[in-house]
């Protein structure tokens, strides 16, 4: 009994780190209505910031409880700076833009940080003392728990409460209340909504520290704190309902618990337990435990305009340009050395992984956070398909396509019901199930070490391969093109932005929605299939948030709207990616510093800034004469 008892109060303390990191990110979501995918990076800041502090900068202060509380508050402080800078260069220049642009920003906002982090801090652990005054434990039967634990157990509803007060009775909490409810309004009554947002991030950025700096005492810093803790923020984010404080607070007991009972029953398939909580959750409650109601959040309609699309654009010019870098893309592939036609192949196989989100965002608005899990999964069906049953290639990607549609098949009746950021982290959930079960199914997977040695393409048949990439690669783009301009792509468009108007004209918007999201999922799952067959090797990571993450920054930098998008943003990622990587030992960094410069001046991509350029030169020209 006292195991469960303990296994309740480990859930407890691990969910007050997860309310920190929740609220701070909902009072974010609440007022500046945007998601900050780089949360997890002021977490990491706040905790790094501490260590060296009390380590390795004014090491007694370690042997003082106020001290090293002093130090804790100071590592939240620099967090909420370091949030102060973002919002001004970043955030508030984001405001406005699509949910999706803004993931994808504060992406780049997060390889910025940590690399600058690796620079300043330096790559390696960082071991704290343990906080003077709590280092002992207090006995539960015949086990013990630590006292340090008790302590934070206790913190998360004095942070509730603080955070309840500050937001219902004094002035500044007030104005966020109403910056939340309508801050078109609020600005009408003069009030200058610019610095509540900054107040709102410091705010929610120096809890993330906070939280960070309170996980001294139980683990070491280190360089990939951001990444292990943001995803399970999202999910209690998700779960408890956007902009959502009290939501929040439900959702971090729930998932803390639910982690806490997981580790100790299921301690290989923890994560898959809390993401099919969080699932379950949206498909009773689309809207999370304590979301916003559906009008709250789109009453700001300017901010939406964006990502209504006319569709996808054709232009000439850009299919001259962009087809000449097919060109190059192709005869690399077949007269480069193994160097440049590595890179090719990589890129045009890229290419028809973006273009499969692509057909999803530009034509349906909806936005997968997770499509990686299709990828893997066509990965995984042609190598397991040739490894256990000597499948050729045909058969193989077949195989592969096969597992993606069945999956997605599925999986797509809960797209039927989400939009926008819920149906985002439920495919991230999705994906990191698929990632999961890679991982820990050895058997049949490999785990880690994943499946290698395939030889679904022979070096005499090298050839032929690049060639059928080619040929793959440019009929995704034409049968996009065909489908924008279909009776198909004409409904999920008009499903897309008059959902009400197209259902009283007749249209099945679930089936719409549904039929796209699942040839979405094939088109990725081939995808998966000739990465497995040109690489020789599928490992769990394929899965990973780094390979979704891939396929949008392919849709999102050569422009989402822009028919020859994906082949600019795949040639553009792969050969910038290859070159930095071989040359700059921080290229990340200054991946994500592009990655944001290019959301904020051209959120249509790159041809869609060029566009606009030589739109206003035409204008130029006209009016001087």
């Amino acid at each position: 009994m006292s195991a469960v008892f303990l296994q309740l109060l480990g859930g407890l303390s691990y969910a007050t780190t997860l309310f920190l990191m929740a609220a701070g990110l909902t009072l974010i979501f609440g007022v500046t209505r945007i998601v900050n995918f780089a949360h997890g990076s002021f977490f990491m800041l706040g905790a790094l910031f501490t260590a060296h502090w009390v380590t390795n900068w004014f090491p007694a202060w370690g042997d003082s409880a106020a001290l090293y509380l002093l130090a804790i508050l100071l590592g939240a402080a620099c967090a909420g700076l370091a949030g102060a800078i973002a919002e001004f260069f970043l955030l508030r220049r984001m405001s406005r833009a699509p949910e999706l642009y803004q993931l994808v920003a504060t992406f780049g906002l997060t390889l910025a940080m940590h690399d600058a982090m690796q620079w300043g801090f330096g790559p390696d652990e960082v071991f704290a003392p343990r906080f003077p005054g709590l280092k002992g434990s207090v006995q539960i039967g015949d086990d013990f728990f630590p006292v340090y634990q008790l302590v934070m157990i206790a913190l998360g509803p004095l942070v509730w409460l603080g955070l309840h007060l500050l937001l219902h009775r004094s002035r500044f909490g007030q104005r966020l209340r109403a910056a939340t409810q309508d801050r078109s309004m609020l600005a009408a009554l003069g009030v200058n909504p610019k610095p509540l947002m900054m107040g709102a991030v410091v705010l929610g950025c120096a809890l993330a520290g906070l939280g960070g700096a309170l996980q001294l005492p139980r683990e070491p810093a280190h360089l990939q704190m951001d990444m292990n803790v943001i995803v399970e923020t999202f999910v209690v984010v998700v779960t408890g309902g956007l902009g959502s404080i009290g939501g929040a607070f439900v959702a971090a007991l729930l998932i803390g618990l639910v982690h806490a009972f997981g580790t100790a029953l299921f301690p290989q398939a923890t994560l898959v337990v809390v993401f099919l909580t969080m699932a379950v959750v949206l498909v009773v409650k689309p809207q999370g435990i304590g979301g916003l109601p559906a009008a709250v959040l789109a009453q700001d309609a300017g901010r939406h305009v964006a990502e209504k699309f006319r569709g996808l654009q054709l232009g000439r010019v850009w299919t001259g340009v962009t087809g000449a870098l097919f060109v190059m893309l192709a005869g690399l592939a077949w007269t480069g050395g193994a160097y440049w036609q590595a890179l090719a192949s990589d890129a045009l196989i890229l290419m028809i992984f973006g273009i499969s989100l692509q057909a999803m965002m530009a034509l349906g608005g909806l936005v997968s956070f997770g499509h990686a899990a299709f990828f893997a999964l066509g990965a995984y069906g042609a190598a397991l398909s040739h490894s256990v049953w000597g499948a050729s290639l045909p058969l193989a990607l077949a195989v592969g396509c096969g597992a993606a549609l069945a999956v997605a098949s599925v999986f797509g009746a809960a797209v039927v019901r989400s939009s926008g950021v819920y149906l985002a982290m439920l495919s991230l959930a999705l994906a990191q199930v698929i990632w999961a079960g890679s991982t820990q199914w050895v058997s049949l997977t490999g785990g880690d070490n994943g499946l290698i040695g395939l030889v679904l393409v022979t070096d005499d048949g090298r050839a032929v391969f690049y060639g059928l990439l080619v040929a793959l690669a440019l009929t995704a783009v034409f049968a996009l093109r065909f489908f924008s301009l279909s009776v198909m792509g004409a409904a999920l468009q008009a499903s897309r932005d008059a959902p009400l108007r197209a259902a009283a004209s007749g249209l099945s918007i679930g089936w719409i929605k549904y039929r796209v999201f699942v040839e979405s999922a094939v088109l990725a799952g081939l995808a998966g299939g000739l990465f497995a067959a040109h690489k020789g090797a599928v490992f769990p990571s394929l899965a990973a948030v780094s390979t979704s993450v891939d396929a949008l920054l392919v849709v999102l930098l050569g422009g989402v709207h822009q028919l020859w998008g994906a082949v600019v943003g795949s040639a553009l990622l792969t050969f910038l990616g290859a070159e930095l990587g071989r040359g700059v030992t921080y290229w990340r960094g200054l991946l994500g510093v592009f990655i944001m410069v290019i959301m904020v001046a051209a959120p249509s991509g790159l041809l869609g800034l060029v566009s606009r350029i030589h739109g206003m030169r035409s204008r130029t020209v006209k009016g001087t004469r």
